[in-house]
């Protein structure tokens, strides 16, 4: 979890700023994602790819279950 001061931070900064630093750390961390053999990357990426779905299918869901609210008029 993120401090209060941190989070604040982050809240100042620019989108810019904010695309600057994720970008610096994909570029800091890419070789660790890519080390091993290559089983053992495939695995890391299959791993990402499930999580990556499974966060895409929850967003689907929750924007079908706000349109059908908003369809019938429930809120």
């Amino acid at each position: 979890m993120l401090s209060q001061e941190t989070l604040d931070a982050y809240r100042r900064m620019t989108p810019g700023e904010r695309l600057a630093i994720t970008l610096g750390m994909m570029r800091e961390n890419t070789p660790y994602l890519l080390a091993g053999r290559a089983d053992v990357v495939d695995r890391r990426f299959e791993l990402i790819r499930r999580e990556n779905d499974l966060r895409n299918a929850r967003i689907l869901a929750a924007l079908a279950a706000m349109k059908a609210t908003e369809a019938t008029g429930d809120e």
